[in-house]
């Protein structure tokens, strides 16, 4: 598996932010779904070495998140909720400050596959302050791919994104999962039927389901994801 999780917990103060969590992710798109302070953005946090746990443990691609954290940030791509973006930077030369950042070799071909594959063409000569909500998550997907990692942990990544940009980035987030291990948390129920193959949903720190999409369908009678999402993080 390329993400195994182990009895994670994250403890602030005398809050579990997470709570003793287990699972794991192979190829394809897992959909990290709950409700907003759930524990969602800690354990991405922590899976992307931005934040260490408390306890338990966390491998991405066979590497310990903590021990091994300069292995893990090579071979993984992070989307993160507030897609920070320096603003005064062109399309391009942030692109290549982050091929930069990964010591990738003559990045320019990559950069302008990463372009196209991300919608960017028409926008790619402007600076990132001068772009909408939707365009500027666009780069920050650009970022997370560029180094094509084997690993991509997106966090509410069609944020800002109009319909008919949506078709779009979910094609490719489903085209990337044939061959990359995608975790990917939104409070879009209709996304992750659209794109995702498993379900991971986490409610006060604990996870409250973790099957596939019609696994979950199966065991709740046939209701809808949105429907089953309410059922067990309300209980």
């Amino acid at each position: 598996m390329s993400i195994q999780v182990t009895d994670l917990t994250k403890v602030y103060g005398a809050q579990k932010a997470v709570d003793g969590i287990s699972f794991s992710a192979g190829k394809g798109v897992l959909g990290f779904l709950g409700p907003n302070g759930a524990g969602k953005s800690t354990t991405m946090k922590i899976l992307t070495g931005y934040l260490p746990q408390t306890s338990g443990t966390a491998e991405v691609a066979g590497f310990d998140v903590n021990s091994k954290s300069l292995e893990v940030r090579s071979r993984i791509g992070y989307l993160p909720e507030n897609n920070p973006l320096y603003q005064d930077m062109y399309v391009k030369e942030s692109l290549a400050f982050i091929a930069g950042v990964h010591g990738m070799k003559d990045p320019q071909a990559r950069i302008q596959e990463v372009i196209e594959l991300t919608g960017l063409t028409p926008e790619q000569h402007k600076k990132i302050g001068q772009l909408s909500r939707g365009y500027r998550q666009r780069v920050g997907l650009a970022q997370a791919i560029l180094h094509d990692p084997e690993v991509l942990v997106l966090d509410e990544p069609t944020s800002g994104l109009d319909p008919n940009q949506l078709i779009g980035i979910r094609q490719l987030i489903r085209d990337l999962g044939q061959t990359k291990t995608i975790i990917l948390s939104t409070h879009i129920m209709q996304e992750v039927e659209a794109v995702c193959d498993h379900v991971v949903i986490i409610s006060k720190g604990r996870i409250v389901a973790n099957d596939t999409l019609k696994g979950l369908t199966d065991a709740h009678g046939g209701k809808t994801l949105e429907q089953i999402f309410i059922s067990v993080t309300n209980s």
